[in-house]
């Protein structure tokens, strides 16, 4: 276990009122401590290490000059405030961060006071601190809140929402952009940081607020007149420095770009800005991996490293000879294989490229794959023009990140049947980024939609066929789901061939149960069957493939041949796999025994995959040990009725 030593600042700071009591001058030594904590524990427990590193002096500053937890500071995607944890009581348990039972990676209510907000998906913090800063207003508190947002994030819809409604209301937001990657605005030399300095000023301020207020006093101005009012006043710093940047668009005072590694100057402008009436905007330019020189040349790669040697910057990776490939790679190369063969085929994905492979697709056909940022519900839109144009897409979401396209997934794909291919990467249970990332709900969400097919894989081969069977029929939109991780096979690459549409398999034959499993979830029923078949009991394994459209002549003889059975996924129970068995059992009147296995009605926390597993009763142990309970009870049911003929 990593701690830091007692005679060190950080030591000392258990909470941020214990920051604010230091004299400015010694935050340079807190910012150089803190790298090097996260450094050293992440180096051995993986986490997300460039964003964090390049937010440390953004994150003492605000402690410095806001009264948290009281002060409000909502932080998005969350991937940035690992500084944040540590000065906020967490210090000691940082270690833990991710495993189960210990702190989470991202913020969390429920885990602190002084995070503010949930985190995990990309650009809600300025609507849900907007929230927060009218309701201050409404509630005549005098609380400051910031959003704190990436320039990544930035690009998602939901952010310029809250952009365009922030200026309509009664709030002090302040939002803070932390640039570390795209230019917005670029300083222009000595009248860039001269305008920095006056317009960030007090006495400017002050001066311009009270003129504000004489002129509205006169009546010369008034709230419909204000707005003009600030588009002058942007209108002429945009004179000024040659540029405009679209906050002002949007009437927000606009104050930037700082450099956000200067801790005396950040801390300058947040004092000279935090009490400014209405919203207002800081830019702050940072670098990814501050402080870790690996980490700065190759941000990419460091975003979230693994494990690393602190020392040499060496990243430990174990490689095993013949091992299975990811399934997010198996997805990449087949990709490529496809375009090859079609030059209607086009990859689409909102700014995973690395996470799910499509860099694969980039570097074969540049042309013909597009990043579109951090914006899923643009990527399934303009995926559905595509397809409207006779191309053929396959556009690969994050299971979890797919929720916020569920309403062009109906009303711009499903409504108009268009030939497209949907790819769920990360489906079901993620490990160690936890609820906000488990991606266990898109059986349930996309199984009530019309003209939709969906369907998961059991092993590589299956994802290769499934994609090639998208590719080639034309009844719709298809979508595939598979998990993050590595297959089952080492011998992976197959010849492709299409599987027919509705039809699932029987993969051992039983007579005593029966399991229904969808997708690799599979592989650990087949794991429970070998253990519990050595104890005589006999189960029938059937892989179902699709579950829309479901094969329902699987179902009947099923039905007719077993008394009791088992649906298997990994997803939510209610509302996927074994609600569509019960509900097809019940529209044909089977008088069946069902039990589902699949993740409960509840929000599943970090840790390893198969801790989680077995925290479902998911793993092959659990479900062997619920079909030795199935089995108990089937003899139960015969002897009992043994008793009833013989009376």
């Amino acid at each position: 276990m990593s701690e830091c030593k007692d005679e060190n600042i950080l030591g000392s700071i258990n909470y941020p009122d214990d920051l604010r009591k230091l004299n400015p001058d010694k935050l340079g030594e807190v910012c150089t401590e803190l790298r090097d904590y996260i450094i050293d524990v992440l180096s051995h427990n993986p986490g997300h290490l460039g964003s964090s590193l390049g937010t440390v002096e953004l994150t003492v500053a605000l402690h410095y000059v806001f009264n948290t937890p009281y002060d409000k500071i909502v932080w998005d995607v969350g991937h940035q405030a690992y500084a944040h944890k540590i000065l906020t009581g967490r210090r000691e348990s940082f270690h833990t961060l991710r495993q189960l039972n210990g702190i989470s990676g991202f913020p969390n209510p429920a885990e602190s006071k002084y995070d503010a907000f949930i985190a995990g998906h990309a650009s809600n913090s300025i609507s849900a601190a907007m929230g927060m800063s009218v309701a201050s207003e409404l509630k005549n508190e005098k609380r400051h809140v910031i959003a704190v947002i990436g320039d990544g994030a930035m690009t998602g819809g939901l952010a310029f929402e809250g952009l365009n409604n922030a200026a309509a209301n009664a709030n002090n937001l302040l939002i803070i952009l932390n640039d570390n990657d795209m230019a917005i605005d670029q300083p222009v030399g000595g009248l860039s940081q001269y305008l920095v300095d006056i317009t960030t000023s007090q006495a400017y301020n002050k001066m311009r607020y009270d003129l504000y207020r004489g002129l509205r006093k006169m009546n010369i101005i008034n709230n419909d007149r204000r707005e003009n009012i600030l588009r002058f006043n942007n209108s002429l710093k945009a004179l000024l420095t040659k540029q405009h940047n679209l906050f002002e668009g949007f009437s927000i005072r606009y104050f930037g770009p700082v450099d956000g590694h200067d801790i005396t100057y950040l801390i300058k402008v947040l004092n000279d800005i935090k009490d400014l009436q209405g919203p207002k905007l800081l830019h702050i330019k940072t670098k990814k991996g501050k402080g870790y020189k690996p980490a700065e040349e190759f941000a990419t790669e460091w975003h979230a490293p693994g494990l690393f040697n602190k020392d040499t910057g060496e990243r430990i990776i174990v490689h095993t000879l013949n091992e299975p490939q990811k399934y997010q790679d198996v997805f990449g190369h087949t990709l490529v294989e496809l375009a090859e063969k079609d030059k209607r085929i086009v990859g689409i994905t909102p700014a995973m490229p690395t996470g799910c492979s499509m860099t694969y697709m980039m570097k074969a056909f540049p042309k013909r794959t597009f990043d579109v940022g951090i914006a899923e519900g643009h990527a399934v839109t303009f995926s559905a023009g595509l397809a409207k144009e006779g191309m053929i897409p396959f556009c690969n979401i994050y299971s979890s990140f797919m929720q916020r396209a569920y309403d062009m997934v109906i009303h711009d794909v499903a409504m108009q049947k268009l030939h497209m291919v949907i790819c769920l990467d990360r489906a079901g249970l993620v490990g160690e980024d936890g609820q906000t990332h488990q991606g266990v709900f898109d059986l349930a969400y996309f199984r009530p939609i019309p003209n939709l097919i969906i369907a998961s894989p059991l092993n590589e081969w299956d994802l290769r066929n499934l994609m090639y069977t998208g590719y080639k029929q034309e009844k719709g939109p298809f979508i595939i789901r598979y998990p993050r991780g590595k297959g089952e096979m080492a011998q992976w690459h197959n010849d492709m061939h299409e599987i027919p549409i509705g039809k699932g398999k029987k993969i051992h034959i039983g007579t005593d149960l029966a399991i229904l499993s969808l997708g690799p979830i599979g592989n650990e029923a087949t794991k429970a069957i070998h253990k519990v078949e050595q104890e005589g009991l006999s189960v029938a394994h059937y892989d179902m493939i699709f579950l829309k459209p479901i094969d329902e002549g699987l179902l009947h003889e099923v039905a007719r041949t077993f008394k009791r059975i088992i649906t298997l996924e990994n997803g939510v129970i209610k509302g996927g796999l074994g609600s569509a068995v019960l509900e097809f059992l019940a529209d044909h009147e089977y008088n069946t025994h069902v039990t589902r296995l699949g993740v409960p009605d509840e929000f599943i926390g970090h840790g390893t995959v198969e801790e989680q597993m077995h925290l479902c009763k998911m793993d092959a142990e659990s479900i062997a040990q619920r079909l030795r309970e199935e089995g108990e009870a089937l003899k139960t049911n015969h002897n009992c009725q043994l008793s009833i003929i013989k009376v």
